[in-house]
């Protein structure tokens, strides 16, 4: 069995860690190393002209981060924001993002073996931010690139490469 040890973390040769987080019934994983800090909700100051799922701006730490509601970019019923309600601060191409996400549930380590590729839905679903389904026990995580996600056109958020 092939181990890589790096910064204090023994994982499995060609495993990759992702947070994982719920949102609604759903659970995504996103790559643990584009993630900043986890914070708990607070009310951002609204912008005017932007799209709905594009909730506003915090000011964090001298950094005006933009904050995306993934409940309404995945066109998902919308979330009371409660105590649970958390925003994951991403680190995207040296442009800080947060998105509110229903809560955060762990990381997960998962080796290729354990990733499927992502359906292809045809034109129901752009599932090009969809890096492919992976599997734990009875756990089915939806996992993203957020990179992709956050650069698509109707967000525009970051720039791939930048």
């Amino acid at each position: 069995m092939n181990q890589v040890v790096g910064e204090g973390k023994t994982t499995m040769a060609g495993a990759r860690e992702y947070l994982t987080f719920r949102l609604g019934q759903e659970e995504y994983g996103i790559d643990i190393l584009k993630v900043q800090e986890i914070r708990g909700y607070e009310k951002p100051t609204r912008i005017a002209n932007v799209p709905e799922f594009i909730r506003g701006v915090v000011n964090l730490r001298g950094t005006i981060v933009p904050i995306v509601d993934m409940r309404l970019k995945f066109n998902c019923e919308k979330a009371e924001y409660n105590g649970f309600t958390v925003v994951i601060i991403l680190n995207l191409y040296s442009r800080v993002v947060g998105i509110v996400v229903d809560s955060v549930s762990d990381v997960m380590e998962l080796t290729s073996e354990q990733v499927r590729p992502a359906p292809d839905l045809d034109a129901t679903l752009d599932s090009s931010s969809v890096l492919g389904l992976g599997s734990v026990n009875d756990r089915m995580l939806i996992l993203l690139d957020i990179e992709k996600l956050m650069a698509s056109v109707d967000m525009g958020l970051v720039s791939l490469g930048a």
